[in-house]
């Protein structure tokens, strides 16, 4: 997976002329910064804007259009019209949801001015059909049929999610996506906003293909991985010596009507003669589920099951 041609197009222009050494170092003091709980604000001009662009804007195109892959197999008719991008930091997932479903009328907001800014220059040069408006997550203007928050959680207090979750549930049309890191700190966010949606009335659509609660307990979370490929400047920045990378991400999609059905693979299947070994979610639980090479035609099927798909 990589950005869409356009977005680095629009991009490369933007970073002509811009030392990247400085921004090398630019990214480097962000990443500490988050790592010590840092938010959005550290960002405060255009240069870093671009730092955080670069760095991070690969790996959230990525993760969004992975989890907007899975909603559009659970709802194949699912057309939205417009877009809400809450938190929408430089436009990662109104990029990728522009890729699935062309044509999207896109709103962005965000709170940060920088990230604004570097948003809407990417959005006019690459053609994108969105306005950016200032404001945050705690009240988003309007509705739409599509609500996507992403990578905005984990800036929140734990305490704060249901409410937070819940004001988005009431901007979405249709359907609300959350999308966080896959660290455990992550889907505890990603836990806290599924049960208070639920309560709220709405249904899972993906990971989950049930509304119970969930079946994890600690240290086990749930999340998934995305590879992507680096351009020549990411994998610069990033000091990086391979061509890719993999995202880990958590993640929630809920619907306005039950979609779902089948178990989710929760982790890489495990393949040893004489059989393959899935770890899968349902609405009885988790479980395992064996596929013996003896069962050809089974076996067959599964090999081309991942991490991440519907066993179904």
């Amino acid at each position: 997976m990589q950005l869409p041609p356009r977005l680095t197009a629009a991009l490369d222009a933007l970073l002509e002329g811009v030392a990247r050494s400085d921004l090398a170092a630019r990214a480097r003091a962000l990443s500490a910064g988050y790592r010590a709980g840092a938010a959005s604000h550290a960002i405060t001009g255009r240069a870093d804007a671009l730092a955080y662009a670069l760095a991070r804007g690969p790996a959230s195109f990525a993760a969004n259009a992975a989890v907007l892959t899975r909603l559009a197999q659970v709802m194949p008719d699912f057309a939205p019209a417009t877009l809400l991008d809450a938190g929408a930091g430089t436009g990662a997932a109104s990029w990728a949801a522009q890729a699935r479903w062309p044509g999207l009328a896109i709103t962005m907001l965000d709170a940060n001015a920088s990230l604004r800014e570097l948003a809407q220059a990417l959005a006019q040069a690459g053609g994108l059909n969105a306005q950016v408006l200032a404001g945050d997550i705690h009240a988003v203007p309007g509705k739409a049929d599509l609500v996507v928050a992403s990578y905005v959680l984990a800036e929140l207090p734990l305490d704060r999610i249901a409410a937070i979750a819940a004001g988005l549930w009431e901007a979405a049309g249709q359907v609300l996506v959350l999308v966080e890191p896959g660290t455990p700190a992550g889907f505890a966010r990603i836990r806290a906003a599924r049960a208070a949606l639920i309560a709220a009335g709405a249904h899972v659509a993906a990971p989950c293909t049930h509304d119970n609660g969930c079946p994890l307990g600690d240290p086990d979370w749930c999340h998934f991985s995305q590879r992507l490929a680096r351009s020549r400047d990411h994998m610069a920045l990033k000091s990086g010596t391979v061509p890719f990378e993999d995202e880990r991400y958590s993640y929630v999609v809920v619907t306005r009507e039950k979609v779902s059905h089948g178990a989710r693979i929760l982790a890489p299947p495990l393949q040893a003669k004489p059989r393959l070994t899935f770890k899968l979610c349902d609405a009885d639980g988790l479980r395992a589920q064996f596929v013996a090479s003896r069962d050809k035609d089974d076996y067959r099927r599964a090999r081309k099951l991942g991490w991440g798909d519907l066993f179904d």
